[in-house]
């Protein structure tokens, strides 16, 4: 194990885990407690749009990533508010979630079709690799969370008012839809961030089990954001020691120990509430 740790590239795996488990508690507490976890698992797929876009025309897959995030944020709730708005229009937010999920990863497809030759490096942003993190994703990852923690300081009551309850939140005049948006951007941002170390197929369940875990065990909403960071980045460390030790994807690894963990706390909980 001692090997392991005198690698470079094992330092930039580890430090790519701890910033991508803050990332993830973080914007994961406020997507599943305002029920948008469909809604993520959308924008992180579509994302796959503006990666092939970025292949077919050369320039760079995160700028690509990011501008197809963002506008499947933005149109999402587009989508979502002119169907409330307008009776005619009858698209609910599962249904345009849909709509801009499939357009974005068969747009994907096709860009990454009519590039010519092989698509390098595709298999990773599918799947992720902690193993192929660079500095600079570490420094952006790094200047991201601190943008985060920052927000959360800042504005911890009205975004914790408004993923409780948002009904509640409007009729005491709080910003509710540009809270809503702004989260969004910072959700599309961070799975851009987060492509290359947790995969497109995956990220959604960093988004999403951690914060499983920590409900299970507390209603705070800040403990929860706490909690799901330490397990979202243990997680990582050790999926990344069990593809060390035996040869398998990290990524993959670590969404199985999240899983795992969240059957043990469930039992666990189950049987505290038994013998008590």
């Amino acid at each position: 194990m001692s090997e392991l740790l005198s690698y470079t590239f094992i330092h930039n795996a580890l430090l790519a885990a701890l910033l991508s488990g803050v990332c993830c508690g973080i914007i994961g507490t406020y997507m599943v407690s305002r029920r948008l976890v469909f809604m993520g698992g959308g924008i992180t797929h579509s994302s796959l749009g503006g990666i092939g876009l970025a292949y077919w025309a050369g320039f760079d897959t995160t700028v690509g990533a990011l501008i197809f995030a963002v506008a499947s944020a933005f149109g999402i709730d587009y989508l979502s508010s002119s169907s409330r708005n307008h009776k005619k229009i009858q698209t609910s937010e599962d249904s345009a979630t849909s709509i801009v999920w499939s357009a974005g990863m068969a747009l994907g497809i096709i860009f990454i079709f009519l590039t010519p030759g092989y698509a390098p490096n595709l298999m990773t942003f599918l799947f992720g690799n902690l193993l192929l993190v660079t500095t600079s994703q570490i420094w952006w990852l790094f200047a991201f969370d601190l943008v985060l923690i920052s927000v959360m300081l800042l504005f911890a009551r009205t975004i914790i008012y408004t993923a409780a309850d948002s009904g509640y939140a409007a009729s005491q005049r709080t910003p509710v839809r540009a809270i809503n948006i702004f989260m969004l951007i910072l959700l599309a941002i961070a799975i851009v961030l987060n492509i290359r170390t947790l995969g497109i197929m995956l990220m959604i369940s960093m988004l999403t089990i951690p914060v499983l875990i920590a409900r299970l065990f507390t209603h705070s909403y800040i403990k929860i954001a706490v909690t799901s960071s330490i397990l979202a980045t243990a997680s990582a460390i050790v999926g990344l020691i069990i593809s060390y030790l035996y040869n398998v994807p990290s990524s993959a690894t670590s969404v199985l120990v999240l899983v795992a963990a969240l059957l043990f706390g469930f039992i666990s909980k189950r049987l505290l509430r038994l013998f008590r």
